[in-house]
């Protein structure tokens, strides 16, 4: 027997935050992928950095796919708004969905298969015309739902669970974030906590195209000797280019100074994202450079890991369209019809 729903009993004694919810009350239903999936593990975060961020749960919209990845959204935030797409046009709802309401904050939850193969064009342009939102992506590069076929961010020269070595180049979507002009570019692992929340809360608070990639093994067809996205792969592979550190600026800031090069980046919304570089002279405002560093890495067999990527200045599509600072959602008939003098005014500016 699946049990789907999780009691509503509450200890008295939960810690709240301040504005009153406990962890639990961040939480979904119960999780029906496979015991151990990296995608539980990436929920969980999620549900941790909401918490910390004090972040009312209707205030949030939670957008997916199609595949296991786009199951997770049912697993946290179960009273937030939600809306599960079909394959790979979760990014152009998710705009759709912005453009009528920007006072919602937007997380969309995609996989490997839904944003690099069937989506990947739709990533792009969500990319490029800076949607305001987190957009993160669980990759473990395989079809789960379908047996465990390759996906496209499969690195070349892997190997399945059956023994198959994949001869396709990978798509890899952290450089094409960068390339097509995300203004928050990460990568995580699910089997690291410390590092992944606050880069999610990062990405929920930057004022742009937030993108994060986090390697998410799958336990049953993809965490296996030669696969080059298992726990056990990553863990020896991970060059880590930073500990994250988020401090919200309302708060006292207590930070243990540590280390390597410090970077300071206010957001929009008044928060600041502490950097401690752990590599002398790496540079998380240059996109140019964080190209470079992840592809040089990765020519050696590693997977650079943390905030390759930030811009504090950071616009998004509101701004570049110039809309009504009011959701069009909620404009009225006077609004929206402003009569045939305003139509005209209009009509004359574009002749």
């Amino acid at each position: 027997m699946t049990y789907l729903a999780k009691p509503r009993l509450r200890h008295p004694t939960l810690a709240t935050n301040k504005v009153g919810y406990t962890r639990r009350d961040y939480e979904g239903k119960i999780s029906t992928l496979c015991a151990g999936c990296g995608h539980d593990s990436i929920s969980a975060a999620i549900i941790e950095a909401c918490w910390e961020l004090d972040i009312e749960p209707h205030r949030v919209a939670k957008l997916s796919g199609i595949g296991c990845s786009s199951k997770t959204p049912d697993y946290f935030l179960g009273a937030s708004h939600g809306f599960n797409t079909v394959h790979g046009r979760m990014p152009s709802v998710l705009t759709g969905a912005n453009l009528a309401n920007r006072d919602l904050l937007y997380l969309g939850v995609s996989g490997d298969g839904d944003s690099a193969s069937i989506g990947l064009g739709q990533f792009a342009h969500a990319m490029r015309r800076g949607v305001r939102m987190a957009y993160i992506v669980e990759n473990n590069g395989v079809y789960g739902l379908t047996k465990g076929q390759f996906s496209a961010t499969a690195d070349q020269g892997s190997k399945s669970k059956k023994g198959v070595v994949n001869t396709d180049s990978p798509v890899d979507l952290v450089a094409m974030a960068l390339q097509l002009g995300a203004s928050y570019v990460g990568r995580g692992f699910s089997g690291n906590k410390t590092q992944l929340v606050p880069l999610i809360k990062g990405a929920i608070s930057h004022g742009g195209s937030a993108f994060i990639d986090v390697i998410s093994p799958c336990v049953a067809f993809n965490n296996h000797p030669g696969s080059t996205k298992s726990y056990d792969y990553v863990r020896e592979h991970n060059e880590a280019v930073s500990r994250i550190d988020f401090i919200t600026a309302r708060d006292e800031i207590t930070v243990d100074m540590g280390p390597g090069e410090v970077l300071d980046v206010r957001q929009h919304d008044g928060t600041l994202l502490r950097l401690r570089s752990l590599h002398a002279g790496y540079d998380p405002g240059d996109r140019y450079a964080a190209m470079a560093h992840m592809q040089r890495h990765q020519a050696m067999g590693e997977v650079v890991t943390g905030l390759l990527y930030v811009d504090p200045l950071a616009t998004d599509l509101h701004t570049a369209l110039n809309t009504s600072g009011h959701p069009l959602n909620a404009l009225g008939a006077a609004q929206l019809c402003p009569g045939a003098k305003a139509l005209d005014r209009l009509n004359d500016s574009l002749r």
